[in-house]
């Protein structure tokens, strides 16, 4: 999860900033002020203030003259992704027939850093309270595509020591928190090719993923699918779904 150094010849510190800046902005820092950015990114304020006022310049903010908020145009950076990434766009066929199959909503995630990022779907017909929407960020250890993602990481040493450097926030009840027991099931899904999770980030919801590999057989993306608990057990929905799950990353592999 390391990237290569870039020569400092190359590297633009501005656009580093700028970025941070963008960052900085989540739920609970929704709008800020200069001095607020400027603590969150490590900044002066006057760096900060003139980084705000030139993304607000560039229609990426906007301020009320003291709070400053982002604006729909950031969208335009994330959704250039979608446009323009292989993958998702490869894959749709693929994703429309497995959800006709098993009449489920199904999902292609990758990791970003140690986020768990959904980068493709299909939906089904009928309503759905249990899904994720396109560019959807969730904790990693704690969903069955993060989990075989996970699971499919070459450097499991390097999977230990971050999630013991984690924090885990509960979502539900049912959240695992215990560290060792995540690393059980990490290395359960590495032995089975599949990940099964219930109730960790929604009551009431089971996901069951399998990984998706390119032809050198590593693991490039996760393909999962989210239902219902309902009256369904484990090994039912496994029967339902699992085959054609796994029948859909092996067609997928032979154009990856």
């Amino acid at each position: 999860m390391t990237r290569p150094p870039l020569d400092k010849r190359d590297w633009i510190a501005g656009l580093e900033k700028g970025l941070a800046i963008l960052e900085a902005f989540d739920a609970e820092h929704a709008r800020m002020t200069p001095s607020e950015a400027a603590a969150r990114t490590g900044m002066t304020r006057t760096a900060a203030r003139r980084y705000l006022l030139t993304l607000e310049h560039l229609g990426y903010v906007q301020s009320d003259g003291k709070l400053f908020g982002l604006t729909p145009r950031v969208l335009r950076v994330g959704w250039s992704y979608f446009d323009s990434a292989r993958l998702p766009r490869m894959l749709q066929p693929y994703l429309q027939q497995l959800s006709a199959t098993i009449g489920e909503s199904v999902y292609v995630s990758v990791l970003d850093e140690w986020e768990l990022v959904f980068i493709a779907r299909n939906s089904t017909s009928r309503v759905m309270t249990t899904g994720f929407v396109l560019g959807a960020r969730v904790p990693v250890p704690l969903t069955s595509p993060g989990v075989v993602l996970l699971a499919g990481l070459p450097d499991q040493d390097a999977v230990r020591e971050w999630l013991n450097s984690t924090e885990l926030a509960p979502f539900t009840p049912h959240t695992l928190t215990n560290k060792a027991r995540l690393l059980e099931i990490i290395a359960q899904a590495r032995a089975d090719g599949y990940a099964v999770i219930e109730q960790q980030l929604q009551i009431g919801v089971r996901g069951i993923a399998v990984p998706l590999k390119d032809r050198r057989g590593e693991v490039v993306a996760a393909l999962s699918t989210n239902m219902p608990l309902g009256g369904e057990t484990v090994e039912a929905a496994l029967k339902r779904v699992l085959g054609p799950l796994r029948e859909t990353a092996l067609a997928v592999m032979n154009v990856l």
